[in-house]
């Protein structure tokens, strides 16, 4: 069994970005962000990322990405009222499903105040019951540019 990577991730570690603002219901009792708004944020930063890039409602699509995995790492404190910067990159492309990383990055620092892993399989949108093969045309060009591992995109 291989030891887990525990590097911290770097701004040079994603490929796109997106601003998210932060809102005084996301911090919890103890002025941080709370747990469970990390993932709203990783929730946000793949689909927000995925309508703009294909230009279409991917709820619509006759096969829909449904999340079957996410982890977070936390690396540091975050939380109001500063923004969010949520770094993205693809780490495989399957062909019924697609793993992300996301880097949230508060204020002027390189290192990541927290890293998380997002699985999205692609299903029937009818049937959600099982993975359908292959993922929809948009979502695979969307999604090519941000995997740092496929030739010609760095490794």
């Amino acid at each position: 069994m291989s030891t887990p990577d525990r590097t911290t991730p770097t701004r040079a570690d994603y490929v796109h970005w997106r601003t998210i603002t932060t809102r005084w219901r996301d911090d919890d009792a103890y002025g941080h962000l709370n747990n469970a708004t990390y993932y709203e944020y990783f929730d946000t930063a793949v689909n927000a990322y995925l309508f703009e890039t294909t230009g279409v409602n991917v709820r619509k699509l006759p096969k829909i990405g449904i999340v079957a995995e996410t982890s977070c790492r936390y690396l540091r404190e975050i939380g109001f009222p500063e923004p969010v910067e949520a770094g993205l990159v693809v780490d495989k492309v399957g062909s019924s499903s697609v793993i992300y990383r996301i880097g949230l990055f508060q204020g002027p620092g390189e290192e990541a105040a927290a890293e998380g892993r997002f699985v999205h399989v692609y299903v029937d949108n009818t049937d959600p019951s099982r993975p359908v093969s292959p993922m929809p045309d948009e979502i695979r060009e969307a999604v090519m540019p941000l995997w740092k591992g496929r030739p010609g995109n760095g490794a």
